[in-house]
């Protein structure tokens, strides 16, 4: 692939990524993060997460032993909320939106991760992501279910307990429009699924492929913006977590540690992230399950890419190819560094 500034299209969103591999050449004198390695305990009695301790209200924690779920205390998303519209000129609009924010403890144990969880542990998280897909898409005006997890103070995480969160929404919400779109239009074009097809060119090529299991592969997209960006994409057309087999629940789990093994390794620190999964929103033939991470770490664990000037005023745009970056992530050990 050209080492000389040049755009990649993303077939999944329709937009369009500046890459310019030129620029990891340049000297970087930008902020520089100050990385603290956090001191591993079990238990923080000062965290609102852990077992036993109270949340915010006077809420007090079961003391649970695997996984706990309860509705987030500070919810961005209320089921009753009011149903009003507001449109003055087609300028100014805005309109209700019900919905629901859950917040899932992985462990009871504050010091772990995904990366540092044993498989059965992961196993157990997906089975509870699954339990409330199946319950959040049963509401008959919740269109879209949204699991995610942000790690690491750099995205946001407002506690280090290993949790995710889930936000289910009336509308979809704009990634999901576009994504949805983006397959819907493929779909009626080719007949086929736009992931299936994408899957299978990818592990025909091979070089942008970092790991993979007998039901999913991880691989950096073509397209990515991030600079270790990674996509999870099941090799069975499936749309959701709710027509999984007990066998590839457990595979995700498998494969969920083996990509944040290799995050945490490939800078010796636990490493920030966003991740999430796209889902099908109904019965939608043409939908394919995945999954994104999406890293802000550049060079080291101290530079992060920052979204700002012609990110947000044009489009995004990345120096490290995926495929230097696939490379990279491909290369490194599934044996975490801390162990």
């Amino acid at each position: 692939m050209s080492q000389s500034p040049h755009r990649r299209f993303n077939p999944l969103n329709a937009e369009w990524v500046l890459v310019s591999p030129q620029r990891t050449q340049r000297p970087w004198q930008g902020q520089v993060e100050q990385i603290a390695q956090p001191v591993p305990v079990a238990y923080d009695p000062r965290c609102y997460l852990c077992p036993g301790n109270s949340r915010a209200g006077g809420l007090k924690n079961p003391d649970y032993s695997s996984t706990f779920v309860f509705e987030n205390d500070f919810a961005a998303l209320r089921m009753d909320s009011p149903t009003d519209t507001f449109n003055r000129e087609d300028l100014l609009i805005s309109s209700g939106e019900r919905g629901t924010c859950r917040v899932v403890c992985f462990s009871p144990n504050h010091s772990l991760t995904l990366a540092r969880m044993d498989v059965p542990s992961i196993h157990k998280v997906v089975d509870v992501w699954t339990q409330q897909y199946v319950e959040l898409s049963a509401v008959d005006f919740i269109r879209h279910v949204q699991i995610f997890e942000n790690r690491g103070e750099m995205m946001g995480a407002s506690n280090p307990h290993p949790h995710g969160q889930i936000w289910a929404t009336e509308s979809l919400p704009n990634e999901a429009v576009k994504e949805e779109s983006a397959q819907i239009a493929y779909y009626q074009k080719n007949g086929r699924c736009l992931l299936c097809d994408y899957l299978a060119l990818e592990m025909k090529d091979g070089e942008r492929m970092v790991c993979e299991n007998e039901s999913f592969a991880v691989l950096v997209p073509f397209w990515a913006v991030w600079p270790f960006e990674t996509m999870i994409v099941m090799k069975r057309h499936t749309g959701a977590l709710d027509e999984f087999t007990d066998v590839e629940r457990r595979a995700l789990a498998e494969i969920l540690k083996r990509i944040t093994t290799r995050y945490d390794n490939l800078f010796e620190t636990p490493f920030p992230n966003s991740m999430g999964f796209h889902q099908r929103p109904g019965q939608l033939p043409h939908h394919h399950f995945h999954a994104h991470f999406f890293p802000p770490l550049l060079r080291s664990a101290t530079v992060k890419k920052f979204m700002v000037g012609y990110e947000l005023l044009a489009g995004p745009q990345r120096d490290i190819t995926a495929e230097d970056a696939a490379a990279r992530l491909h290369a490194l050990s599934e044996k975490h560094y801390a162990d």
